[in-house]
């Protein structure tokens, strides 16, 4: 049997940075190779996963960035069990890890395709990262969802990290720094929908035909009946939750789609997410 000195066990624990007792256990398996020792700390990854298998995750982190010219942006939730994990200093290496290998890299459509790929400026898969992290932290780990899109694009993150927001435009607007703040105003605000397109046709009619009579029953001229309904129904739609009616955030004598069409933009959508919920 190998002498496993304090020293070896020393230069795993900073290698793998991992407890001493683990580090030493795994070297006394080994008979001293710290390869091997290397290899069996990692097969510990799958024993974790099995033993936390039914924990909930209930903390985690969103985790954004957008290209250098706005044209695209990407987010990525990861789902943990406690609240300094998802605060700390290596959920945040992984996390930033993943969601600028999602922008900048091949792209992908799950979490587990993203895993697959190089971190951008890395060596180690995005895979190997994430089993280092969980064998590092000993908790459930999830990475939830991921999603890239085009625009012009502007996003927020709230400062606690569990909330966060993508808006999409179209348009060579004038001033980007718009779009960032209407995400800034969909985090806050939580509009139900973007446009008035997105509400059902029937529940638009209906409420046309009751402003209509209402305005008639009110004895108003025929003449200015269309653009009475037309002011009322902009209340409704802010009411609903429409985004570009609402009161925007910044300045709230106009309207979000009047401060996006003074820069020169048309919304096309938004991603709002909040930490576990769908």
């Amino acid at each position: 049997m190998a002498d496993i000195t304090a020293a070896a066990v020393k230069a795993l624990r900073e290698r793998t940075d991992l407890p001493m007792m683990e580090c030493k256990k795994a070297l006394v398996a080994a008979d001293g190779d710290a390869e091997k020792a290397v290899a069996i700390l990692k097969e510990q990854f799958k024993k974790i996963q099995d033993k936390r298998a039914d924990n909930a995750t209930e903390e985690g982190r969103i985790f954004y960035a957008v290209s250098a010219d706005g044209s695209e942006a990407a987010m990525v939730e990861i789902q943990c069990e406690s609240a300094p994990v998802a605060t700390g200093e290596s959920l945040e290496t992984l996390g930033t890890a993943m969601v600028n290998t999602l922008l900048n890299g091949a792209g992908a459509d799950s979490p587990e395709a993203l895993m697959t790929q190089t971190a951008i400026g890395g060596s180690d898969t995005l895979q190997s990262m994430y089993e280092d992290f969980v064998n590092k932290i000993r908790e459930k780990i999830v990475v939830n969802r991921l999603i890239r899109v085009t625009g012009p694009v502007g996003g927020y993150v709230h400062h606690d990290y569990k909330t966060a927001v993508v808006f999409q435009a179209a348009g060579a607007g004038k001033d980007a720094a718009v779009l960032r703040d209407v995400a800034m105003h969909v985090a806050a605000m939580n509009p139900s929908c973007c446009t008035a397109s997105e509400i059902a046709a029937a529940d638009v009619e209906a409420e046309k035909v009751r402003l209509t009579e209402e305005a008639k029953a009110a004895g108003k001229p025929e003449n200015i009946i269309d653009k009475i309904v037309d002011g009322q129904l902009s209340r409704w739609y802010n009411e609903k939750g429409v985004l570009l009616y609402q009161p925007f955030a910044k300045d709230d004598k106009i309207t979000v789609g009047k401060a996006l069409s003074d820069a020169g933009f048309d919304a096309t959508g938004f991603i709002r997410w909040q930490v576990g919920v769908a």
